[in-house]
């Protein structure tokens, strides 16, 4: 018996080195394939032999694959979702945070001259070492990637998106090679997709803005270590948005006041809904309709706006400010007010749009510069805890009722819009 076994173990060993074989080239061939692509091989040579991503994904999408109806990773994708894991930076610089912190969380596309300025901003803002700044990418892009890790004022950690658009280059939710361009029609021309109400198809650059943002906010609040106990204010800032120096002392005091002063407000802002103006100089407190500069609400809030996903997801119009003004806020039954300062704290200085000017480094700033006068009165904090509150009611702006400018009528970026509220809800045994 013992010799009829020989053949068999040598066949069994041959089969485990055969496979091991097998396994090591198709390593090999999909770092080859990574390496390839721009966008991705600064990360991978960056970071395959760091130690701290040899773990295994606390939340793996593919162990909830019979739960989530969400692409295939790829290799970026998967790595990026690691490094989301990593704990913040400057932990030696800044090792506890104040108490009564009010996290940070900008968000960026692909302008790292809107970057530079941004960080600028907020290398000089009063309290900001106290606390923690978590940024937000839609996808990986090397230059944004740097100033970033280039921050030395706070607690600082980066979040990439893993099923941006910019991260699938050749399936959706990137651009797909059966995906129907422009108006054409899907049944002659036997493509895939659904158009919005206006008859156009999905632009990946475009659905990104939504994706991002809904991606973000489920993610900050309920998937993140460092923040999903977190039951105060979250500060939301983008790239284009120049912070002054009281921003943070200003928050503090407003998230504050708010309860008492304005008890049916929602959430604080650090500039007008107007994204014009400077403030009205009054002495008083301003409540008025929630703005999309420098906005700040609690985790009661969230939990309200989560179970709008439905409306969220489903409203055809690409922005997520727009989605909400239009179909989520009207749908609270009531309006939805937001306490600010009679002077702005922040200030949108943007002239390009979501994915322009990455080209040309001048090219959406005028001379390259922004030059934004920060006057002696906005250094510091000037919030007057004794000032009433002036309501401005019958705003205009996006109502109720409006339909939406279209970019957002495919059934694939609806669902997926879906899934990103469900994500972490399944993955910790509720459906709630």
């Amino acid at each position: 018996m013992a010799l009829n076994n020989k053949p068999r173990l040598k066949d069994a060993a041959f089969r485990r080195f055969l496979s091991l074989v097998l396994i090591t080239l198709f390593g090999v061939v999909l770092l080859v394939f990574l390496l390839q692509t721009n966008t991705t091989s600064n990360l991978v040579t960056e970071y395959s032999n760091e130690s701290d991503l040899d773990f295994e994904l606390t939340y793996n999408y593919t162990q909830f694959r019979r739960l989530l109806n969400v692409p295939n990773q790829s290799g970026l994708s998967i790595l990026l979702e690691k490094r989301n894991q990593l704990p913040p930076r400057n932990l030696d610089l800044f090792p506890k945070l104040a108490n009564d912190h009010i996290t940070i969380v900008l968000y960026v596309h692909n302008r790292p001259q809107y970057l530079q300025v941004v960080v600028e901003s907020l290398s000089k803002v009063v309290g900001i070492g106290e606390t923690l700044l978590i940024v937000s990418h839609d996808g990986y892009f090397q230059e944004m990637n740097k100033i970033v890790e280039g921050i030395r004022f706070c607690q600082v950690k980066q979040i990439f998106a893993p099923y941006s658009p910019h991260v699938f280059q050749k399936s959706f939710p990137g651009v797909s090679p059966l995906d129907c361009k422009d108006k054409e029609d899907a049944v002659k021309k036997n493509c895939t997709g659904n158009p919005d109400q206006y008859g156009n198809h999905r632009s990946p650059k475009i659905v990104s803005l939504k994706h991002h943002w809904w991606w973000m906010m489920n993610t900050v609040w309920d998937g993140l270590m460092e923040t999903h106990k977190h039951s105060g204010h979250i500060l939301f800032i983008e790239e284009d948005h120049f912070i002054f120096p009281n921003a943070y002392r200003n928050l503090q005091s407003l998230t504050a006041l708010k309860p008492k002063k304005c008890p049916n407000c929602y959430a604080a802002n650090l500039a007008p809904c107007d994204v014009k103006s400077r403030g009205e100089g009054w002495d008083s407190l301003i409540a008025e309709r929630m703005g999309n500069v420098g906005y700040a609400f609690n985790r009661t809030v969230w939990r309200k706006i989560r179970t709008k996903a439905r409306e969220f997801c489903f409203f055809d119009d690409y922005n997520w400010d727009i989605t909400m003004w239009a179909t989520v806020y009207p749908s609270f039954g009531g309006p939805v007010y937001s306490l600010r300062g009679p002077r702005t704290s922040a200030v949108h200085f943007g002239k390009c749009g979501l994915h322009q000017g990455q080209g040309n480094k001048e090219s959406c700033i005028d001379k390259g510069l922004v030059n934004i006068e920060v006057p002696e009165i906005d250094k510091g904090g000037n919030i007057n805890s004794e000032w009433g509150v002036q309501v401005l009611q019958h705003q205009g702006g996006y109502q109720a009722g409006f339909k939406g400018w279209g970019g957002w009528g495919d059934l694939r970026d609806r669902e997926l819009c879906l899934e990103f509220a469900n994500m972490y809800h399944l993955r910790h045994g509720t459906s709630s």
